[in-house]
């Protein structure tokens, strides 16, 4: 029985350049949100926000650990299956990641910004079901993504509704 060429586990070369692609998506994502978050510690320090937000300093850490492992989780599951409905979906709540930031701090829309991150953390574990059919370190890779967004849903609730 012949493996399928988009089944076909890669190697070498082609294999480093693919994560580094997985990085550079990861990292454009990033950025795009960075962007949003430029001189953003003192809008988030003035908001009324609930007595278990953490402080600022602590969502770059969190964010450059999480990032890492959504480019390895897509990367992985790229390696067994190529570019399939599973990677459309990690493509779909990158994208949306991207989105989140500039809406709550370089808006302001924290309304916009919860129904935006409601829609990322359903597409997230659509990514989570998806990757469960095709390895599963891809997605306990994305596992504690999808709990930090979990986190960060009922924070941007809550930061929305002790602002408006």
């Amino acid at each position: 029985m012949e493996i399928s060429r988009e089944a076909r586990p890669t190697s070498g070369r082609r294999s480093r350049l693919a994560l580094a692609g997985f990085a550079a998506a990861v990292f454009v994502a990033a950025a795009i949100g960075g962007l949003g978050v430029q001189g953003t510690t003192d809008e988030y320090a003035s908001l009324r926000q609930p007595g278990w937000a953490p402080p600022s300093w602590l969502f770059g850490p969190v964010w450059t650990v999480l990032y890492a492992l959504i480019a390895v989780a897509g990367w992985l599951v790229w390696r067994r299956v190529g570019f399939s409905p599973a990677l459309w979906a990690w493509t779909a709540q990158l994208v949306l990641n991207a989105i989140w930031t500039p809406l709550f701090f370089g808006a302001g829309q924290y309304g916009l910004a919860f129904a935006e991150i409601v829609l990322m953390w359903l597409a997230i574990g659509v990514t989570v079901a998806l990757f469960s059919r095709v390895s599963r370190v891809a997605t306990a890779l994305l596992l504690p993504y999808w709990a930090w967004v979990t986190f960060a849903a009922a924070l941007n609730l809550s930061i929305w509704q002790l602002n408006t």
